[in-house]
């Protein structure tokens, strides 16, 4: 190959990289278009009809939000989205730290409560909102029962409905602050050492640490775990409607659990669908604000 063709072929397989690339990312892109873009276009048209699950049913046009959106049922269940969310997420996020702050120090036996404290989140929910309905739904559960045997009468946890939203929310917080703990962990790991030994030598005490150091150093994958926990919290169907169903008198109703009212009881596929989209919408608006934060956190 003479000297003035090398850089011709150069150039060549130069303007020949964007296109093979593009050849082999165009399947992917087809699948995601056909397993997602699909069923969210349809679902999207579905929210703009009055059918069922077996009729399409007839154009209705912004009918199904307007209905949805004038509904008590709806804010009620959306206010309950928001307190469980927020316990959800900040519940989880405080004992998942503590936690992961308190194993980060060599204790005895560090690695074997780290695999105990998973257990939360491994046992499959089916399973722990079992053991979880066991110990609280009836007076002759075991703590009902060992209330009553101290003297103090027991509350119903699942019959009464603050009590039922409480049992609800710290039952998502024992599931959750595994995962917490476990992205947590990962972060501190990627702290420098040196950095507390300097910051201890200049009389910083373990609460500015953690306020000046740990949290600052810590701040992108701690959004990135708000933003996944706030997904898993507003989507969770099966923490709700195993250990409740929704009730009593719809105090435990979320708005995922709403929507499957809509669809699979009331048979009013459209306005459960715009329920479903409403709250997609909300938890688009969150992650957006919570990735402004992750790129105010890396400019910093």
């Amino acid at each position: 190959m003479s000297v003035t063709s090398a850089p011709r072929a150069v150039r060549s397989r130069a303007r020949r990289r964007p296109l093979i690339l593009a050849a082999l990312v165009l399947p992917s892109i087809l699948l995601l278009v056909l397993v997602t873009a699909y069923p969210l276009v349809y679902a999207a048209g579905q929210s703009l009809r009055d059918g069922s699950l077996i009729d399409a049913g007839s154009f209705v046009g912004l009918a199904n939000y307007q209905a949805v959106l004038t509904s008590d049922e709806f804010w009620r269940a959306c206010r309950f989205t928001l307190v469980f969310t927020v316990v959800g997420v900040g519940g989880s996020w405080v004992i998942g730290l503590a936690l992961a702050l308190l194993l980060r120090d060599a204790v005895p036996g560090r690695s074997i409560f780290r695999v105990l404290l998973m257990l939360p989140w491994v046992v499959p929910v089916v399973v722990s909102s079992m053991a979880w309905n066991w110990l609280v739904a009836t007076p002759q559960s075991p703590i009902p029962a060992t209330l009553s045997a101290l003297g103090i009468d027991a509350p119903a946890f699942l019959a009464d409905p603050v009590l039922a939203a409480v049992t609800v929310c710290v039952f998502k917080v024992w599931i959750s602050f595994p995962f917490m703990m476990l992205m947590t962990s990962a972060a501190l790991a990627s702290v420098d050492g040196t950095v507390y030994e300097a910051a201890s030598m200049d009389g910083a005490g373990p609460f500015r640490q953690l306020r000046s150091i740990t949290l600052p150093i810590i701040a992108r994958p701690t959004y990135v775990s708000w933003i996944l926990m706030t997904i898993f919290c507003i989507n969770d169907f099966p923490t709700i409607y195993l250990l409740t169903g929704g009730g009593p008198i719809d105090a435990t109703t979320s708005l995922i659990v709403l929507a499957y009212r809509a669809v699979f009881q009331d048979f009013q596929v459209g306005q459960g669908v715009s329920i479903a989209f409403l709250s997609t919408l909300a938890m688009i608006a969150v992650s957006l604000i919570l990735f402004r934060q992750i790129r105010k956190a890396e400019s910093a």
